[in-house]
């Protein structure tokens, strides 16, 4: 992973994960409310500034093991909340020293980072959540399909909406021809909340002392660091 070059997407090798052993239930008695230690995951987080933050507090019932973000400012108050938790820069370097310790990640990068950081993860055998957008490409998101298939691992993509009922019903109603031939859809809706159609900036600010630009930016084209990029404005 140290010599991989921008643009060039992954070529995965990593060894599946040491099997663990886990003690049952019934010798810690769990069946008398009591949660055995070795029944919670041990989960990283990776991008915990933002929507990573939310997704946290959602699995505060397991345990959590490493945290990981290229901006330790935007990062401070998940890294002060969950102070077990070792801290990292790079999740590779996370990846290489906590691998055989982490069932499984959660990752809330920005989002041309998804795809990298989730195939890593899947080919060492861990379980995954991954926000949304899930890749950047068609042919990434076949890649992590096989991946998940071949190492036989939990995943999920945080796209919240689609787990919703109505979408169950739609499907139904098409499905079952309650509405007749689809040959038409209209779609529209009153997001993105952030700014729209920016372009590049030509002027290149001071890299705040607290992110790593370079890791930020990961395999697509470093270009100079400009504010309107970091936090919340890099989707426009």
């Amino acid at each position: 992973m140290k010599n991989i070059t921008r643009r060039s997407f992954i070529q995965t090798g990593s060894a599946a994960a040491a099997a663990l052993t886990i003690v049952p239930n019934s010798v810690l008695g769990k069946s008398h409310g009591h949660t055995a230690p070795t029944d919670k995951l041990n989960i990283a987080g990776i991008g915990i500034g933002g929507r990573g933050a939310g997704v946290l507090r959602m699995l505060e019932t397991e345990n959590f093991v490493a945290m990981c973000d290229v901006d330790w400012k935007y990062a401070k108050p998940t890294f002060d909340k969950y102070p077990q938790a070792k801290k990292y820069w790079d999740y590779r370097k996370m990846y290489d020293e906590l691998g055989s310790s982490i069932d499984a990640v959660m990752v809330a990068t920005a989002d041309h980072t998804h795809a990298i950081i989730a195939a890593d993860a899947l080919t060492m055998g861990k379980h995954v959540y991954c926000e949304k957008p899930l890749t950047h490409s068609v042919y990434e998101s076949r890649l992590l399909t096989k991946l998940a298939d071949k190492y036989q691992v939990a995943t999920q993509m945080g796209n919240q909406g689609s787990s919703a009922e109505g979408v169950n019903l739609i499907c139904e109603a098409i499905w079952n021809g309650d509405i007749g031939e689809i040959r038409k859809v209209e779609a529209f809706t009153n997001r993105p909340i952030w700014p729209q159609g920016l372009m590049t900036p030509e002027k290149a600010d001071k890299i705040p002392s607290t992110l790593n630009w370079d890791l930020f930016t990961g395999p697509a084209e470093l270009k100079p660091f400009n504010n309107i990029y970091h936090p919340w404005n890099w989707r426009g």
